[in-house]
């Protein structure tokens, strides 16, 4: 008789690096559990994506939690603040740039782990990536492993002995190697959704700097991009 599965809370945005994720978390074995998050972002549309995403690799069991981070603002994607296009690559990987969402990788976590000490879940998968991104502090190896500290001194789980695990498997990798690693799992990439300021039918602006790392990744991966662009 085979053992079930253990769960796994996967954080599912309906992009590139989180349908990836997911469809790694399902090559270990692990029976995935999707969390997406509607925060107020301007790129809701990201959110039908993940549903796409999760339908394909057959999720069952998924949530969407409803945090607006609009409230508090202070970044392009949940504010009135334009979102930067035609940045060229170095300016990306210099400073933090206005489409940071303060605090939001923290907040996902902490709901992500929640959720995980109900449903008896102790491995949390996240796509975030330190190499191909935008200057973002909570993509770091630094902050995953303080969090993960965190995770096991905050919970009932943690401090009885049944530790949290926080997995990170994209975070070392380019975002060519991403989009191989996915093509290899056998996912669809027309299914998910990049771009900060898509257009009202929900087509990729083609100048944001996700868009910019989308097309790049793709390029130098010797595949297509699928995606639908404005221009």
């Amino acid at each position: 008789m085979d053992e079930p599965k253990r769960k796994a809370v996967v954080l599912l945005s309906g992009g590139i690096d989180s349908a990836t994720t997911l469809a790694i978390a399902v090559c270990d074995g692990f029976e995935p559990c999707a969390m997406s998050v509607r925060y107020g972002q301007r790129h809701s549309c990201e959110l039908e994506a993940a549903r796409r995403v999760a339908d394909a690799f057959g999720v069952s069991v998924r949530i969407v939690v409803d945090i607006n981070l609009r409230a508090l603002g202070g970044s392009a994607l949940t504010g009135d603040i334009e979102v930067p296009k035609g940045r060229p690559e170095h300016d990306m990987a210099e400073g933090i740039p206005v489409t940071y969402v303060p605090a939001r990788n923290t907040i996902f976590l902490a709901c992500a782990l929640g959720w995980a000490e109900v449903i008896g879940a102790h491995d949390l998968f996240i796509g975030v990536n330190a190499i191909d991104y935008s200057g973002y502090p909570d993509c770091r190896p630094a902050f995953i492993e303080a969090f993960e500290r965190l995770a096991n001194l905050a919970t009932k789980e943690g401090v009885e002995g049944r530790p949290f695990r926080i997995h990170s498997p994209l975070i070392t990798l380019s975002k060519a190697d991403i989009i191989r690693t996915g093509l290899s799992l056998g996912i669809d990439y027309s299914l998910t959704h990049s771009c900060y300021d898509p257009s009202p039918e929900g087509l990729a602006c083609g100048a944001c700097d996700s868009c910019i790392l989308r097309r790049k990744g793709f390029l130098e991966a010797g595949a297509q991009d699928p995606a639908v662009y404005v221009q």
